[in-house]
């Protein structure tokens, strides 16, 4: 995560919770935010909800985190647990639900941890990072125990289909949107691999674009691609962010 978005021209900081909880560091110092993958204290409260608690019972962290997002000149990316963490924070897909009916990521359908290479197509939506990238079906590593997005509240999902709040599928090798296993790795309802929220300025995904946005890193990519393309279709992502800034 930390190259893609240094190679995009980014000041890259990794920053830790203590270092937000002990005042090392202040978000208000920052444009941009990314929450990475990696298993946050080691899920064992369930994916993310570890992180999530640390930030949301912690006063200071907590208004830092909410000024932020309000916030318009900043914005955010979740992945894979970074995902989760931006679901069970109410950032996405956009804040105000109630708990209950909060859409989050959880177990696979598959009840196993899925670490593949999948295909994944870009609908268009207001997300500032994948502008551009509308219409793409571009192969994506994932790798997750916890990643079938799940809404307690039919109406919700509705809401988020009918405004584009749900940018990345899951499609099978027809590029069509599929719930099929293991074209779909987890089962995700309307193959839902993210969400977005309404102003477009976070994205949560549960695929690794970080972990794929170099040419090297596709095990497979058509030809006339890896003969052409100067770079990986998913550093544009990275590029975006860059440039909305600017």
């Amino acid at each position: 995560m930390t190259s893609a978005f240094y190679q995009a021209g980014f000041e890259v900081w990794d920053v830790t919770m203590t270092d937000l909880t002990e005042g090392r560091v202040r978000l208000k110092d920052f444009r941009g935010m990314a929450f990475v993958g990696g298993f946050s204290y080691a899920d064992v409260l369930d994916s993310a909800k570890g992180w999530a608690g640390v930030i949301k019972f912690h006063k200071k962290t907590w208004e830092q985190f909410q000024e932020f997002y309000q916030r318009t000149d900043t914005f955010s990316l979740g992945v894979c647990n970074g995902c989760q963490l931006a679901a069970l924070l109410g950032w996405v897909p956009w804040q105000g639900i109630d708990n209950k009916k909060q859409p989050r990521f959880i177990h696979n359908a598959s009840g196993r941890f899925e670490s593949r290479f999948s295909t994944v197509k870009i609908l268009p939506s207001p997300s500032i990072m994948l502008k551009g990238m509308e219409g793409s079906a571009l192969g994506v590593w994932v790798a997750h125990g916890e990643g079938r997005a799940y809404f307690p509240d039919e109406a919700i999902l509705q809401k988020v289909e009918k405004d584009g709040l749900s940018p990345m599928r899951y499609v099978d090798d027809n590029n069509e949107i599929t719930a099929k296993y293991p074209f779909n790795p987890n089962g995700a309802v309307a193959g839902i691999a993210g969400l977005c929220s309404p102003d477009g300025r976070h994205l949560a995904l549960m695929p690794h674009p970080e972990r794929t946005f170099l040419k090297w890193q596709w095990p497979w990519m058509p030809e006339e691609w890896r003969k052409n393309l100067k770079a990986s279709p998913w550093f544009r992502m990275f590029q975006n962010a860059r440039q909305w800034c600017e």
